[in-house]
């Protein structure tokens, strides 16, 4: 269950900061480049808000399959709101082995860097 959780967290990470950075560019565009049409922010401005939305429900629904603490589900959904900041959090997560699950040690995981040592 926890790899499934995580491989779903990882896109809706990853998709949240493309569609920020979306949206970033399509405001450039209408509000320093004015340019003669909206830039498409009225569009990327929609797919970012659905988007965070999947974000901010995908992290509180992985929040007990990965068996995360109240303080990093607290960073999780806090890193939705700067811009590109999930897809920090979520390479963080990958790199701590908060995205393995409590069954890490078990099954071998995902957490490449974490150094716990495994029992026999």
């Amino acid at each position: 269950m926890s790899s499934k959780a995580a491989l779903v967290f990882r896109v809706a990470a990853v998709a949240e900061a493309f569609s920020w950075a979306g949206l970033l560019i399509g405001m450039y565009l209408k509000y320093v480049v004015h340019s003669a049409h909206e830039g498409g922010v009225p569009v990327l401005g929609m797919v970012h808000g659905i988007v965070f939305v999947v974000y901010v429900l995908t992290s509180l629904l992985v929040f007990k399959p990965l068996a995360w603490k109240p303080k990093t589900l607290a960073i999780a959904l806090l890193s939705s709101l700067p811009p590109l900041l999930t897809w920090w959090f979520e390479k963080w997560a990958l790199r701590t082995g908060k995205l393995d699950g409590p069954e890490r040690l078990t099954y071998g995981g995902t957490g490449l860097f974490v150094r716990e040592p495994v029992s026999a």
